[in-house]
């Protein structure tokens, strides 16, 4: 069957891998996702929470948590970095080595923030060390994503590249529920007041065990098919990854960016803004709140893989779009339903919301590996993904709280969305465009 998606060689073309080998690397790519993303999200809830008034005392209430926002996105602001880091580094020495250096990376710094002392204990110092220990979150995930979804497509199957690399975009709703399980744990084994006083801590201490997973995919993982393939015809020159990048794929790198902003920024304005504006701004219970959150993740496990096998028989483009079209008319109805307070009509909002989500973000892990050629894969996938990340999670709650002190209406959010909805579809049209043109040049060659 004909697809809209850019050809390229299948992941593991030409090499005899046993099907049980692939399913278990891709079972590693997903554990990988899950444990980093859990420790990142376990931030974003303390964020909404309770950074603002340990880590942000003398500010105001709204501007503590705008504050405790902005520590938030400063790990998507390292996320490009870790991207190019990891990119140059997946792509000459191998996915797996990285993996397992972003698992260490981010175990480190998620267990330190546990540790660390508030302003009332040692001043000004305790912010500064927790935008540090931020940035080293950013520079893991930034790392980590790229290596995870290139496991999972490269040793994929003939056909099946968006079903594998879904299980790794599983790992972000995994991590999520994992994360708010822990808080609902925590909040009710110790009550208001220890929560506040030290039980915020426990989530972000076991991120230790995160170490034990790095030992296990060094120990039992081997490197890819395709990046074997790589390393073989490219073994004799010296390459940079980057400039390669940065000189024959930047446009590439762009759109994908475009492509993707929307689907990140709604994700974090669900999880993390509409917590804060329910709270605070509603006057909704937090653990209801929170709840709906850990709901919704629920809700999008099984519609993943779904969308992800669709994409593998009619394409990659067409079920992406019918996400970004989804999110776009969805927009102004979710805010209309979260405005009413009704924790039951919001949750409708919100996993309606969900749906257009999954639909997008299964086969995007595919979409973007097939984006690049295999000795430039790992940079350039990791690079329009974190630039995404940047652009629409990393600031979209800080926009959000930012938005509505300045209209005084949700629906300034809502049009956040659509004008990002709308670069999206911009940049899907000139992906595909570009797509047709190198397939004209290649016939008239």
């Amino acid at each position: 069957m004909a697809t809209d998606d850019p050809p390229t060689p299948s992941a593991a073309s030409g090499l005899d891998v046993p099907l049980r080998t692939r399913r278990i690397v891709a079972g590693a790519a997903a554990a990988t996702a899950t444990v980093e993303w859990y420790e990142f999200f376990v931030f974003s809830v303390a964020a909404a929470l309770v950074f603002g008034s340990l880590f942000f005392p003398e500010f105001s209430p709204v501007a503590g948590v705008l504050a405790s926002f902005a520590t938030f996105a400063v790990g998507f602001l390292a996320r490009p970095l870790g991207g190019v880091v990891g990119g140059h580094l997946g792509d000459t020495y191998g996915r797996k080595p990285v993996l397992v250096w972003a698992l260490v990376a981010m175990g480190g710094a998620t267990t330190a923030i546990g540790l660390l002392p508030s302003f009332e204990t040692i001043g000004v110092v305790a912010p500064v060390l927790l935008v540090v220990l931020r940035l080293v979150q950013g520079i893991a995930v930034g790392m980590q994503w790229g290596g995870a979804a290139l496991l999972a497509t490269e040793y994929a199957p003939e056909g099946r590249r968006g079903l594998y690399g879904s299980l790794v975009q599983m790992g972000v709703p995994l991590g999520l529920v994992a994360a708010y399980g822990v808080y609902f744990a925590v909040s009710a084994a110790t009550g208001e007041g220890s929560f506040l006083a030290w039980g915020w801590r426990i989530p972000f201490l076991l991120g230790v065990l995160v170490l034990v997973l790095a030992w296990l995919i060094h120990r039992n993982v081997e490197e890819t098919p395709d990046f074997r393939r790589a390393a073989a015809e490219h073994q004799v020159e010296r390459r940079s990854p980057l400039r390669d990048v940065l000189r024959s794929h930047k446009a590439t790198v762009l759109l994908a960016a475009g492509s993707f902003a929307v689907n990140t920024a709604t994700f974090y304005i669900l999880i993390t803004g509409i917590l804060d504006y329910a709270t605070r701004e509603l006057g909704m219970a937090y653990e209801s709140v929170l709840a709906v959150a850990l709901g919704l993740s629920l809700f999008q496990l099984p519609l993943m893989p779904i969308a992800a096998a669709v994409s593998d028989r009619i394409g990659r483009i067409r079920v992406y779009t019918f996400g970004i079209v989804g999110l776009c008319l969805w927009a102004v109805p979710l805010f209309l339903l979260v405005d009413t307070g009704d924790i039951l009509v919001m949750a409708v909002g919100m996993f309606v919301a969900g749906v257009f989500l999954s639909i997008m973000y299964a086969p995007q892990a595919a979409l973007f590996a097939e984006l690049f050629a295999a000795e430039v894969r790992y940079t350039g996938a990791s690079l329009g993904y974190q630039i995404a990340s940047v652009v629409g999670g990393g600031f979209a709650p800080f926009a959000m709280v930012a938005l509505l002190s300045l209209a005084g209406t949700s629906m300034a959010v809502s049009a956040y969305l659509i004008a990002l909805g709308l670069i999206a579809l911009v940049s899907v049209a000139f992906l595909v465009r570009g797509r047709r043109a190198r397939e004209e040049a290649g016939a008239a060659g």
